[in-house]
């Protein structure tokens, strides 16, 4: 497996583009609570993925400056006149200094190094530093059982490194980093179950054990579907702090 974050992606970016999940209108109202027309904002969506988060912002009205170093993912990306793409990092975006609104992250705060890359967020924002990350409720049976999977097929550290930069954002942020949490939902055809397994960079996707992992799936979803589908409840945390 791919161990660098810049690349482990690039063999799963058709589907965590079709299969990874939104976030919930609340979680970005609270990112941009305070700071006015959305269509005024300039937003920085650092390790930008697909840009699903790019896309929903940019619906928004805002111009969005999606840093993504991962071609592979970039290239899934739908075109959008709001939506400017930057090869750059974490630590190192290539934007000038004071040049957003807002700088965030959107589930990837994890494969930064922390303290440089809350160092770049405050040098290109003027206004406002943030972390926007979703986990799986798993007070919800299904989400439990997913989790269960998930654990079982697990290559690495990943879902401890998520928790841990949650605690590190805010850590760092300053004394003033606000935090909210907002429960929602992915709904998932058996189809769009297996590509949400086969977009998560640390589980198998070929040999044996990707083999024994999609049977696997497939009679979780047997077990838990109601009329074709499967609801995965989750939390979305978001995490504000003055740039």
């Amino acid at each position: 497996m791919i161990d660098r974050p810049t690349e482990r992606f690039s063999p799963r970016a058709g589907a965590y583009a079709s299969n990874r999940p939104g976030y919930p209108p609340e979680a970005l109202d609270a990112l941009l609570n305070g700071l006015g027309p959305p269509a005024k904002l300039t937003i920085a969506d650092i390790g930008a993925g697909t840009g699903i988060a790019s896309r929903l912002l940019a619906e928004r009205g805002a111009t969005v400056f999606v840093v993504e170093p991962n071609h592979s993912m970039a290239e899934q990306a739908e075109p959008d006149p709001r939506i400017e793409w930057i090869d750059g990092t974490g630590e190192d975006t290539h934007l000038p200094s004071k040049s957003v609104d807002v700088a965030a992250a959107f589930q990837a705060f994890h494969w930064f190094e922390p303290e440089a890359a809350i160092d770049e967020f405050r040098r290109i924002s003027c206004r406002r530093i943030a972390l926007v990350q979703y986990e799986r409720d798993e007070s919800e049976p299904f989400a439990a059982a997913y989790a269960g999977l998930v654990r079982r097929y697990t290559l690495d550290d990943t879902e401890a490194r998520r928790a841990r930069a949650l605690t590190a954002f805010a850590k760092l942020a300053s004394s003033g980093c606000k935090r909210s949490e907002y429960r929602y939902a992915q709904t998932l055809s058996n189809e769009q179950l297996l590509g949400r397994v086969a977009s998560t960079s640390y589980l198998p996707n070929e040999g044996a054990a990707a083999e024994d992992l999609r049977r696997a799936a497939i009679e979780l979803f047997d077990r838990f579907a109601q009329d074709g589908k499967v609801s995965l409840a989750m939390v979305c945390y978001v995490l504000v702090a003055d740039a």
